[in-house]
């Protein structure tokens, strides 16, 4: 009887020796730990460390991070909610990649992980939750914006009025959000907090120290950083008011239904448009299948290709035998292409041929070839090349904006229960 008394007292005191996760918040039916919160708090403290940033206090920092933690939580839901997956073959590779990136193997870059105190295991999965968030904002947001060719040739125009559609503008940005339909208390409450924000501006503080204690943008903890931005990137509210700031200075304020913006110019750039090396060349592809071996395929291009050395016509031989059939009604020619629009391994083939010299066979995925290439030049595809780069920055603007818009979305329509930390 005495030992069993011992034993269940020492079960008790082990069992109370065990310290407890705390929940510090809920969200929605799930509950995010303390053990959640210091986690992500000891990864932003690494990347600011590495960014020789300065680390605001400890209870801004966690306010910060737990915001995130909330933020990314309501995304993970959504996904879950919308049968977004990310399976573990599509992991490993994207860890493959990883480890690539970092000149190692997967192995090696585990060992490297756990040396520097990381759980692999950890890691891991927060990879996939990466990847997941990734994929429900490109189902959900990136995948549904369409630019018009409209949208391109408005933005042109506005661009051609302002004179400044190379210019880049590098930014910083603080958000006071307020609910989209917000009552009056809370519309005062946030003019509140933008008041402690412009007294602090105004007193010297810096302002990605402000963006950090004070921001409830998506950046915030970078300072409020927004990276450069091509004048048709930035967001619709900063577009007029953007171009007008000097370096370093920072904007009146800006009114949207997602609150209060200060945007600060940290620097800006202009770049011009060049020339376009482009490559007239032409080809015969011998493809391979259940009855054309490689053995084969090679044989017959390598005949052909001694038939041109003798004289014969290539555009005709390519009429007659290429198996490529857009380019054989034309001769083989696959009219004037510019760097990247090829594979790479034709590419490398073209390349080192001069006008009028054809190449030897060789083999790409899609079977055997041999390329003539007739003539090279330097084309001016500014027109082209001006409304690719349009139709990329309207895009990158509308994502960016569009993204803002859901995730305030997500974030005002969950239920979120803070507990005492």
């Amino acid at each position: 009887m005495i030992r069993i008394l011992l034993l269940t007292l020492i079960l008790v005191n082990t069992v109370w020796a065990v310290p407890l996760d705390k929940i510090i918040a809920v969200v929605n039916n799930e509950v995010l730990l303390e053990s959640d919160l210091d986690d992500m708090e000891v990864t932003v403290r690494q990347q600011l460390r590495q960014r020789e940033a300065a680390i605001p206090p400890t209870d801004i920092l966690r306010k910060q991070v737990l915001e995130r933690l909330i933020i990314q939580q309501v995304q993970l839901q959504e996904a879950a909610k919308t049968g977004v997956r990310v399976g573990d073959d599509a992991l490993n590779a994207a860890l493959r990649q990883i480890a690539g990136n970092n000149k190692l193997s997967l192995r090696e870059f585990r060992d490297a992980l756990e040396d520097d105190g990381f759980n692999f295991s950890s890691f891991r999965e927060s990879i996939r939750e990466e990847m997941i968030i990734s994929r429900l904002r490109k189902s959900q947001v990136e995948d549904r914006v369409i630019v018009s060719d409209r949208e391109i040739d408005n933005y042109i125009a506005t661009q051609a009025v302002q004179g400044n559609s190379s210019t880049s503008y590098q930014l910083s940005h603080i958000l006071i959000s307020t609910p989209e339909a917000a009552s009056p208390e809370e519309l005062q409450k946030g003019q509140k907090k933008l008041e402690e924000v412009q007294y602090l501006l105004n007193s010297g503080t810096d302002f990605s120290q402000v963006a950090m204690g004070y921001s409830d943008g998506q950046n915030a903890l970078e300072g409020g950083a927004l990276g450069w931005r091509k004048q048709g990137e930035l967001p619709t509210l900063f577009a007029e008011e953007v171009p007008n700031l000097a370096i370093g200075d920072v904007s009146i304020v800006l009114r949207s239904a997602s609150g209060f913006h200060l945007v600060k110019l940290i620097n800006k750039k202009s770049e011009e448009t060049h020339l376009v090396k482009q490559t007239l060349a032409s080809h015969i592809l011998i493809k391979t299948d259940e009855l054309t071996t490689d053995e084969d395929a090679e044989k017959r291009l390598n005949l052909l290709r001694e038939r041109v050395v003798n004289g014969d016509d290539f555009a005709e031989l390519a009429r007659a035998h290429s198996n490529d059939t857009g380019s054989a009604i034309e001769g083989g020619s696959l009219g004037w292409s510019s760097k990247g629009a090829m594979v790479s391994e034709f590419e490398e083939k073209m390349n080192v041929l001069s006008p009028g010299e054809m190449g030897e066979v060789f083999k790409s995925r899609f079977g055997w070839h041999i390329i003539k290439v007739y003539e090279r030049r330097e084309q001016n595809m500014a027109e082209e090349f001006k409304r690719g780069k349009a139709r990329q920055q309207i895009r990158k603007r509308k994502i960016a904006e569009k993204i803002e818009s859901w995730l305030r979305g997500l974030r005002d329509e969950a239920y979120v229960e803070y507990r005492e930390q």
